[in-house]
């Protein structure tokens, strides 16, 4: 039985690595997303069963009890947490997993001590980049999650010789670490190197914006898993080194669909602090001050829609703000009612998260077939007869295509503008996250339907039913 359970324990992992995989294949669709999310939980689960079953473990009681605590603080949070903040609970959830692979090396690190035990090279490197890795991953995740709550301003924050000073922290970081690895029992050294990496995580966050968050979302849960992958080869754990290689390699794709969707390189999101300037209200720049805009009452709003054969509904952060989901779903039923044909088209990086759009229509039972990608939806505004955009702003700005001199230049839009008429339910005149005027709003086939996209919707709704 001894000699069977070591390899039981590695088949184990072996089919809960398996499943892991199907499971992410069937996260690339939201019409399978969930199944795969249940793929893989189960394969965590027969992982942590047969990790449990390792001869090395020595306290289960301690385990079990950890086990009860987060599986109930899990139950409680995935209950009570609103779709509209799931990106807040995202960020969350990245940064307890960087501490979590950063505890085990640190855990390890006071073992060796303790024990007086040579550290091995391999061992030692493994450790110094999981504190790295794993630090930057908790503070920095940490950071924005209050950025996204509103604990703290939204926008970069900068201060000079910025650059100078990360440079600084990671000098520090390198010099510690080649310190440890001459002299692996020096618990200040090493403790300092855990501070720096601490302090590192903060200063990569605090320069970008709160328009750039899907970027940051997405790269820090790249990080979180190369933490554990990292922690694996702390504990010469084989699931923990596949699991962590896993999440690290998608979340570092899911960051590259992320930047080419805004047409900027990642280096751009981390470094130029884009947004900081004003993005408050009025146009900034392009001369669009002195153009005029027509605004309409929900009454005409509604006739347009419901006299309509084709709409194109273009969801927005406005819109989870306003948590106006429901309502919007219910406008789309009443149209489909009176034989509108109705689509949602979905930007890569509309929302807080990569996919911010998706999770808050399915939490309003909209059907995944009516959900077109940017590439898929914008040949078809041609034939739609109106294209409804709800709290969507830089996303839908023709500028990204016709002027050179905008800083979203070149960024795919959903080309709204091409639609015969366009709607745009929004509080008011404020510009995007770029801070620069939405052409759009001017065009002669735009019209403004001022106030909050769950006020508007719903009067929609109403109007629309008396046709």
């Amino acid at each position: 039985m001894s000699d069977f359970l070591p390899t039981g324990i590695q088949l184990t992992y072996l089919v809960a690595a398996s499943l892991f995989i199907f499971g992410l294949k069937k996260l690339g669709s939201p019409a399978t997303a969930r199944n795969g999310n249940v793929v893989a939980s189960v394969g965590m689960l027969l992982a942590i069963v047969a990790t449990m079953l390792d001869q090395h473990v020595l306290n289960y009681e301690m385990i079990l009890l950890g086990l009860a605590i987060g599986s109930g603080i899990g139950a409680i949070v995935a209950y009570k947490v609103q779709m509209t903040e799931m990106p807040q609970m995202v960020g969350l959830l990245n940064g307890l997993g960087g501490a979590a692979s950063a505890l085990v090396a640190v855990a390890e690190f006071w073992r060796l001590l303790d024990s007086g035990a040579p550290v091995p090279l391999d061992v030692n490197i493994s450790m110094l980049l999981d504190v790295l890795i794993g630090g930057v991953t908790f503070t920095g995740s940490f950071l924005a999650f209050a950025k996204l709550q509103g604990l703290i301003s939204g926008s970069p924050i900068t201060f000079p010789f910025q650059q100078p000073f990360n440079l600084l922290l990671l000098g520090a970081y390198l010099v510690g670490s080649a310190y440890l690895i001459i002299t692996p029992d020096s618990l200040p050294i090493f403790l300092g190197v855990v501070a720096v990496s601490l302090v590192l995580g903060v200063m990569f966050v605090i320069p970008i914006g709160g328009g750039d968050m899907p970027v940051v979302i997405s790269l820090l849960n790249s990080l979180s898993g190369v933490a554990a992958a990292a922690a694996g080869f702390v504990v010469m754990n084989n699931m923990l080194i596949i699991a962590g290689a896993l999440v690290g390699a998608s979340g570092l794709i899911l960051t590259e669909i992320m930047c080419k969707a805004m047409n900027r390189s990642l280096f751009s999101v981390l470094f130029s602090a884009f947004g900081t300037g004003a993005t408050s209200g009025g146009a900034a720049g392009g001369g669009a001050t002195d153009q005029t805009v027509r605004s309409i009452d929900p009454e005409e709003g509604a006739m347009m829609l419901g006299y309509a054969r084709s709409v194109v509904i273009v969801p927005g952060y406005g819109m989870a703000v306003a948590q106006a989901q429901h309502s919007v779903r219910e406008l789309s039923d009443q149209l489909e009612k009176m034989g509108v044909d109705v689509k949602y088209a979905i930007h890569p990086v509309a929302g807080r998260m990569p996919g911010h759009m998706n999770v808050l229509l399915a939490e309003a039972n909209v059907a995944y077939t009516q959900l077109y990608d940017m590439d898929d939806i914008n040949p078809q505004f041609e034939q739609a007869d109106v294209a409804l955009v709800i709290g969507a702003n830089d996303v839908v700005n023709p500028a990204a295509r016709s002027d050179a001199n905008s800083p979203i230049y070149g960024m795919p839009i959903l080309e709204v503008d091409r639609a015969k008429q366009t709607i745009v339910i929004k509080r008011g005149m404020s510009t995007g996250f770029a801070g620069v005027d939405n052409e759009l709003f001017y065009k002669d086939k735009t019209t403004m339907l001022f106030g909050s996209a769950k006020d508007m919707v719903a009067k929609l709704v109403s109007e629309v039913k008396q046709l």
